[in-house]
């Protein structure tokens, strides 16, 4: 607990670094080209062929029907439901577009930024590549949208619509920013020792970044308002999903970093054999060379006690001892 408030505090306060700032700026124009792009070339057909889509679905006219019994106005209603919907339709993109721009954009950068700052002496072991990491975001992103898909009928259901899609997009969020926090320090072995003891954790961390992540939702659900301002709201919320985005980035690096250390210390203090006051190269209970533990045959002991050699021996070898 003490690391996960650490490492949330340092990444509010990465977030106002101006270099942070600074790479934010670039995925932030690319979805606002690609945005009103997008909106000028298909914005109109889209909706005209949604708002078809919905007058001869059985369910939408029971819907007319019940409210129009309310007096509420079928006109407007019509007129503004398409692309409400439409745009309630789009925001999961957009959240993942957001999210895989700050993972190829913004990550890498942060990461050598945090690393630099605090953890200057650790070693960089490169497990994982660039194109490791598009494939982990591409793949995980292919689940996540799976995930979103199966889970829409379940978002009629008022208490789990504010549960399920934080939960995927944590789920996202800690699968791609897990990955990049650890490719350029860790190996491979050390990032799955780390993910798989600090998972829960990691988990948590990427929930609570869904949950802000719907915070510039608040926009969009503004409706009609929102469709009125879209040229001022647009960049606005794509900025805020970026920052939030950014932060859940920071929170990754600074957490997982910091476990990396810690791992890496713990392993260095753990000795690889422990050896014996004779022979510091053996292992504790073994034999120090092959056949070591079979005991030398004794010399039979000679008349007396002796060692065993005969006068005759014992001058012969003093002989050859003089020089």
């Amino acid at each position: 607990m003490g690391l996960l408030l650490d490492s949330f505090w340092r990444s509010v306060a990465y977030c106002l670094h101006p270099r942070v700032i600074g790479l934010s700026v670039l995925p932030l124009i690319l979805m606002v080209v690609l945005s009103f792009g997008l909106g000028y070339f298909f914005w109109d057909s889209a909706t005209a062929g949604l708002r078809e889509y919905l007058v001869g679905f059985p369910g939408f006219v029971v819907l007319t029907d019940w409210l129009g019994a309310f007096g509420v106005n079928l006109e407007v209603m019509q007129q503004w439901l398409a692309p409400i919907l439409l745009l309630a339709l789009v925001t999961p993109l957009v959240l993942l577009l957001v999210l895989l721009l700050v993972s190829v954009l913004m990550t890498p950068a942060m990461v050598d930024l945090v690393a630099q700052r605090r953890f200057g002496n650790l070693e960089k072991r490169h497990g994982g590549s660039f194109l490791g990491s598009m494939w982990w975001s591409f793949w995980s992103t292919v689940l996540a949208l799976a995930l979103l898909l199966l889970s829409l009928p379940f978002w009629l259901i008022p208490p789990l619509v504010l549960i399920l899609p934080p939960l995927i997009w944590g789920w996202l969020t800690y699968r791609v920013f897990a990955f990049d926090a650890l490719a350029e320090h860790a190996t491979a072995e050390e990032r799955r020792t780390l993910v798989q003891r600090h998972r829960a954790a990691l988990l948590g961390m990427g929930v609570v970044s869904g949950y802000l992540g719907a915070a510039p939702s608040v926009l969009w659900a503004s409706g009609a308002l929102f469709l009125a301002l879209a040229p001022l709201l647009v960049p606005l919320a794509i900025w805020i999903y970026t920052l939030v985005f950014a932060f859940a980035s920071l929170w990754f690096s600074h957490y997982l970093l910091a476990a990396l250390e810690a791992l890496r210390a713990d392993n260095a203090a753990r000795p690889a054999f422990a050896g014996t006051p004779n022979d510091p190269t053996r292992p504790l209970g073994g034999p120090s060379q092959p056949g070591s533990d079979r005991a030398a045959p004794a010399a039979s002991p000679g008349p007396g006690g002796g060692s065993g050699r005969t006068a005759e021996e014992v001058i012969d070898v003093s002989a050859r001892e003089i020089p």
